[in-house]
């Protein structure tokens, strides 16, 4: 497991993410919005990503609000993906699990596709607001509070 900032990602690094990103979210969910939103250039994003022989297997981008979207969660949880070959094997809870050791002591928000919000449960969100689509997909926001066991 790596845990980098954007300025310690390598030129094939970066490519290998941005790779899985583009397979998951323009190639098989068909999402029309922009995977290159800049957020992943800022200093506090953090850049969680599983490696095997083929590259980045499996990823996860942390980014660092100021202004919390809800109640005080400044930490938010996204473009959580897992190459397609490698799903099913724990990847992305390995991911969660990481972010959350690291920052058990903050508050996160995600925006969770509907089918996978078991997984964030799981780990300590819990579904906040009404349901909602983004990108043509069903989405859930969630969140966790600091420390939530």
């Amino acid at each position: 497991m790596s845990v980098q900032i954007f300025a310690e990602l390598s030129t094939s690094e970066l490519y290998e993410i941005l790779r899985l990103r583009s397979d998951v979210f323009f190639v098989e969910q068909r999402v029309s919005v922009s995977e290159i939103d800049g957020r992943d250039l800022e200093r506090e994003t953090e850049h969680y990503s599983i490696r095997d022989d083929r590259g980045v297997a499996a990823y996860l981008r942390l980014l660092h609000d100021d202004e919390p979207e809800h109640a005080d969660a400044h930490r938010v949880l996204g473009r959580v993906a897992v190459r397609a070959d490698r799903r099913g094997e724990g990847l992305a809870r390995a991911l969660l699990d990481a972010v959350i050791e690291r920052h058990a002591g903050e508050a996160m928000l995600l925006h969770s596709q509907e089918y996978i919000v078991p997984l964030y449960t799981r780990a300590g969100f819990r579904p906040v607001g009404e349901p909602f689509v983004e990108a043509g997909i069903p989405h859930r926001s969630m969140y966790r509070p600091a420390s939530a066991g």
